[in-house]
């Protein structure tokens, strides 16, 4: 079964937010603060079994995994620290990225992230924790087709983590890119995208924009895949009273559609 979830701080107060929307699962996204995150893992395990709530993934967007010298170490220490802490709390993905070195050619740049995502692949199956890379442009290339059919060869066992709006602003097929690659999708962020007259407008609530969810849903189904759906607020206008309308929306929007939601 689809687990439907969002994105959250650890705090008690965000996860009591969620709790409150009647949400059972949330994701931690550790992109900066990653020793705070460490040191409240044991009182974050406390929260999480207090709320009866659930870790869909951990995931670090932004940071420099590569150098014009090879692997960023210090970088790839962090990120196996992220896969200690998702057996921790029991996450069953870890999502990652690799950064584009401009210094380098772009053989160069794949080599070294092939040499990034081989070692926290081998770390990761280790402890039996799913890895992915995520198909946003921050601070990463690793993002469709192109790059995914030398990641996913070289790489055994890594996977994908999917949010459509990043195709749509690319101007992609994000429907094809789920079709082709839906089977290696370990994780799935539902954020709102809408473009108008080739000009990207706003991030609204998934369900208020122009991604044709159902039938994203439906190639998922497809695919039987099983695990979480992220919601992900990220609009500057969906914010306060409005942003919390929108949270509820894009939930009432999605549960009819997952089997076995009420």
């Amino acid at each position: 079964m689809m687990k439907l979830g969002m994105i959250s701080h650890y705090s008690n107060e965000a996860l009591s937010y969620v709790k409150s929307k009647g949400l059972s699962y949330v994701e931690f996204t550790i992109n900066h603060h990653e020793n705070e995150f460490f040191d409240a893992l044991s009182e974050t395990m406390k929260l999480l079994s207090q709320h009866k709530q659930h870790v869909l993934s951990v995931g670090r967007w932004g940071t420099d995994r590569i150098t014009k010298d090879g692997v960023n170490q210090d970088e790839l220490l962090v990120n196996k620290k992220m896969i200690d802490a998702c057996v921790s709390l029991n996450a069953p993905v870890f999502v990652t990225g690799v950064n584009y070195v401009s210094e380098l050619s772009e053989s160069q740049n794949m080599t070294y992230a092939l040499a990034y995502l081989n070692e926290l692949m081998t770390y990761a199956n280790d402890k039996k924790i799913k890895l992915a890379v995520y198909n946003c442009r921050w601070n990463n290339f690793i993002v469709g087709p192109d790059t995914w059919d030398i990641v996913l060869k070289e790489v055994p066992g890594i996977g994908i983590k999917y949010d459509p709006s990043h195709a749509i602003y690319d101007f992609k097929n994000y429907l094809k890119e789920i079709k082709d690659y839906g089977k290696y999708i370990y994780h799935f962020h539902l954020k709102g995208a809408l473009i108008v007259d080739n000009e990207r407008v706003d991030d609204p609530p998934a369900g208020l924009d122009m991604t044709n969810w159902k039938a994203v849903m439906g190639l998922l189904y497809f695919h039987g895949y099983q695990g979480g759906l992220s919601i992900e607020p990220h609009s500057h206008i969906w914010k306060h009273e409005l942003g919390d309308f929108g949270i509820d929306y894009t939930i009432d929007f999605f549960k009819p559609m997952i089997k076995g939601e009420k």
